[in-house]
């Protein structure tokens, strides 16, 4: 092995015939295959000289393989973190306020849009793909893909696949009992608002569990589970607790303490399709929501 000193990088010389995953899992020490797969994804690896993504890239005897110690920053700022990237998938925290993908009124300010920029830095011909989405102005958790094959992989039997659908939410007032589950058929009006109404023709069952993390101050931070994911579930069954969203005026909240949404995304785990394994993004509630609640708790994970 060879190191230039005073860059941090390394460069190996291919001793056999090999593939780039192989070949990095044998000469990399301290990580794991899928941290080699980040690394592949952020552009770390260059083989001759040219800068690789793929996994299965041939790396011919005589090869140099170049691995960078660290991921060069972005040329575009990103107003988000990325929670995981490897060749096939991006992993983001959005935050609240910004569209997923664009709608009749902003086409432009999208994650989406960012993403694709992000990704063009290092191949103008990569492309983006959404895997599945959250509200403007609800934050973070959000998965794409890389390539059609992976969304499709992942967007095939979605409600089975996903395991747990974990959210965090500050509401006004403190629910009792402090958890429970709240199961109603939900409907939607002409102009899209979302309500519980009776079962029957174009109804949908929606299924919340939540229970109630810490509380204080005429607030409460609560942990949310969606059984089933319906469009607007969460926001409809807090308000039809008698316990709104703070901030969430069309669902009947009286106040907006933080000038937004207070529902978070905070827990994706689900099957993996390309290797049947367990998966878990996550990404923390803004610390201004535990703030709301003064006689705070420490929360179970």
């Amino acid at each position: 092995m060879e190191r230039e000193h005073r860059r941090p990088h390394w460069i190996w010389t291919a001793e056999q015939d090999n593939t780039l995953l192989p070949f990095l899992l044998s000469h990399v020490t301290g990580k794991s295959r899928n941290n080699i797969k980040s690394m592949l994804a952020r552009g770390q690896v260059a083989v001759d000289g040219r800068t690789v993504t793929r996994f299965d890239t041939p790396v011919p005897v005589g090869s140099k393989v170049r691995v960078a110690a660290h991921q060069e920053e972005p040329k575009i700022a990103l107003p988000f973190p990325i929670l995981y990237e490897d060749e096939d998938l991006l992993v983001i925290d959005k935050p609240a306020g910004l569209l997923t993908i664009a709608n009749e009124k902003e086409r432009f300010r999208t994650a989406y849009r960012i993403l694709t920029d992000y990704v063009r830095e290092k191949n103008k011909f990569a492309r983006i793909f959404v895997v599945h989405r959250l509200d403007r102005d609800t934050s973070g958790v959000v998965l794409f893909a890389k390539n059609e094959e992976t969304k499709r992989a992942f967007q095939e039997d979605w409600d089975q696949r996903v395991l747990r659908r974990g959210y965090r939410a500050v509401v006004e007032g403190i629910p009792q009992p402090p958890e429970g589950l709240v199961r109603s058929w939900l409907r939607e009006t002409r102009t899209h608002l979302v309500y519980s109404g009776e079962k029957g023709k174009d109804a949908k069952e929606a299924i919340t569990a939540y229970r109630t993390l810490a509380a204080g101050g005429g607030y409460a931070l609560l942990e949310v589970d969606l059984e089933t994911g319906r469009k607007n579930q969460i926001r409809v069954h807090m308000s039809d607790l008698g316990h709104p969203i703070a901030g969430d005026k069309q669902y009947g909240a009286k106040t907006r303490p933080l000038g937004r949404l207070c529902l978070h995304a905070h827990r994706l785990e689900l099957i993996d399709p390309r290797s049947g394994e367990k998966r878990i993004f996550a990404a923390r509630e803004p610390a201004a929501f535990r703030r709301l609640c003064r006689e705070s708790t420490k929360p179970n994970k």
